[in-house]
């Protein structure tokens, strides 16, 4: 079951350690395969894409059938629960509504003597969504990538997906995309639909930005493509860290745990607590609630393996080991949750009080659920509205002001040995 560690006797942890290293997948000859498969689809497009669908997917695709029509979509929308309809399209206003005030616009200041400064914001063009099929197919994640693009003022937002068989896509993944508002959806997934969006083909247009989850073969795809487009980052493992103290609910924060912990086999669930009783409660309820779910077992050993209840001495202690943690999701389940959040540092989303489940960030809230995982939230932010947007410098200058500045140019050129560059400020003045 789950590791009991008392950080009041023992300031050290391999946890830690744990931690990071579940991030080190060893890729093998995964990479190598992958690579491959990225220079065939290169190389030879669609005829490439088309023959690694049939290998993989068990599915012969043509460029008559690859695309997904309109009266699929309208078929998908027949097969799904009009509840859920209606769930999905509160949610993306919800999404769109908390991304529409993260818009910047350009901006200009004009200085003394004519010169001017600023910046030019433009949206990317064209951006590809990865969706995953099968059990892992997201319409939650289609959301949230879609409608922050679209927020963003992208002009086009293609999707791709892996063709399900004989099953095909999976009805809600549809919806979702056809509310959110992507105008193309292909049916083909792996690596061979990364690199299609990276390069295009005579199918599928090329994209500026990847985004969206994938299993090993997308994630090692979209580092490889990553120069020849643009990617949102590499996801790892989903993690949930919950800061508690003696006012929280034992059965809320083991729920909370379970959530991320029944997601895959390493993900990580960790309870950083200054109250011995509560710890004991939560690993109580984390056997109760455990036996009650269908995953059972891949939650288990997601707990044994990268789960933890940690006993500090007090709360100062508790931010100190989640700003090492870095989690992609924190919740402060304490009596006064915003009391803490300034000594916050590192964490993807954080969740305040004992109603702010980490759940609701990933269907409904608003703010991104695509988040940094494995430490990376030390350095990178959530899905956001600037990731789809470009920024150019605005640098205007009068005679009289190149004028003033001339000297120190040329001077800073000739240090660096570049003469045409002090050239190009002396002639003006010849």
């Amino acid at each position: 079951m789950i590791q009991f560690i008392d950080l009041r006797a023992n300031k050290d942890s391999d946890i830690f350690n744990k931690l990071t290293s579940r991030s080190q997948i060893e890729y093998g000859d995964v990479q190598d395969r992958v690579l491959d498969i990225i220079n065939n689809v290169k190389k030879n497009g669609d005829k490439a894409v088309f023959e690694y669908t049939a290998m993989f997917d068990k599915t012969e695709l043509n460029s008559n059938n690859i695309k997904v029509t309109q009266a699929e979509i309208d078929e998908a929308y027949k097969k799904v629960d009009k509840e859920l309809i209606e769930v999905i399209k509160r949610a993306k206003k919800n999404i769109a509504r908390f991304h529409e005030k993260q818009l910047e616009k350009s901006w200009f200041a004009t200085e003394e003597d004519g010169v001017i400064l600023g910046q030019l914001y433009n949206p990317l063009e064209v951006v590809g969504i990865y969706s995953p099929g099968g059990t892992a197919a997201y319409p939650s994640s289609v959301l949230m990538c879609a409608v922050t693009a679209k927020v963003a003022g992208v002009k086009k937002v293609i999707m791709v997906t892996p063709p399900g068989g004989i099953e095909g896509i999976n009805p809600a993944v549809l919806v979702a995309a056809n509310e959110a508002g992507v105008d193309e959806i292909y049916r083909v997934g792996g690596a061979q639909a990364i690199a299609a969006m990276a390069f295009g083909t005579q199918s599928i247009p090329r994209v500026d930005k990847i985004v969206g989850p994938g299993n090993i073969y997308v994630a090692l795809a979209k580092r490889i493509v990553y120069g020849y487009c643009d990617i949102d980052m590499i996801a790892g493992p989903s993690e949930i860290t919950v800061v508690a103290d003696e006012t929280a609910n034992p059965r809320f924060v083991a729920a909370d745990l379970l959530s991320q912990a029944e997601h895959d086999a390493l993900a990580s669930a960790i309870l950083v607590t200054d109250s011995e009783k509560l710890a004991g409660e939560v690993k109580k309820e984390l056997e109760i609630q455990l036996n009650q779910l269908p995953r059972k077992e891949m939650a288990e050993k997601s707990l044994k393996d990268f789960g933890a209840i940690i006993v500090v001495d007090n709360m100062d202690s508790a931010i100190e080991v989640v700003n090492k943690i870095a989690p992609e999701h924190l919740e402060l389940c304490v009596s006064e949750p915003f009391g803490l959040l300034g000594y916050i540092k590192n964490a993807g989303a954080i969740f305040l009080g004992n109603y702010s489940s980490e759940s609701l960030g990933d269907y409904y809230a608003g703010p991104n659920h695509v988040l940094p995982t494995s430490g990376t939230a030390r350095f990178f932010s959530p899905l956001n509205v600037s990731e789809f947007m470009k920024k150019s410098s605005i640098i205007s200058y009068s005679r009289k002001a190149l004028q003033k500045v001339k000297d120190d140019v040329i001077l800073f050129a000739e240090a660096e040995g570049l003469k045409a560059h002090a050239n190009a400020i002396r002639v003006r003045f010849e």
